[in-house]
């Protein structure tokens, strides 16, 4: 299976709300969040294709914090029919380069403590727990993550 990286951008709105809905169903951004996301312009938005189409992506943004840029993951997403395939690892160090790149020293992103597979990923990429964050996702809690870029 052949996988590309690109940019995304509005003309993929509809699929990547599809996908979106998808994976977080009630917590999904809605189609208007995630234009406000791609069209942002600190926002960096990427799409992962196989065979041509779209089955993932990841939106992330760049922001200053106390005098350090700050690279912060807002969503990543993968199809269920294709995870497990590596193709969240190459979204998330594809932006992770691209933070870097524009001088970020530090990655950010918030998990729900029951997404496993999301976790194990992260640790797999050297993210490490900061805090627990108390019903985050509404009923459920979530953990903030981060991973020095240097």
């Amino acid at each position: 299976m052949q996988v590309t990286i690109e940019d995304a951008s509005t003309k993929h709105l509809d699929k990547l709300h599809e996908i979106e809905m998808k994976c977080f169903k009630s917590e999904a951004f809605t189609k208007q969040q995630i234009a406000n996301l791609i069209t942002d312009y600190n926002s960096i938005s990427l799409i992962a294709k196989a065979n041509g189409e779209i089955v993932g992506f990841v939106i992330g943004m760049l922001y200053k914090q106390n005098g350090k840029t700050v690279g912060h993951i807002l969503t990543v997403d993968v199809l269920p029919e294709y995870r497990r395939r590596g193709i969240g690892l190459r979204l998330l160090n594809e932006i992770e380069g691209i933070f870097k790149g524009k001088g970020a020293s530090l990655c950010v992103l918030e998990v729900r403590e029951d997404n496993i597979a999301a976790l194990r990923l992260y640790q797999k990429l050297n993210y490490k727990k900061v805090a627990k964050l108390k019903h985050y996702y509404g009923s459920a809690h979530g953990i903030f993550l981060q991973k020095d870029l240097t």
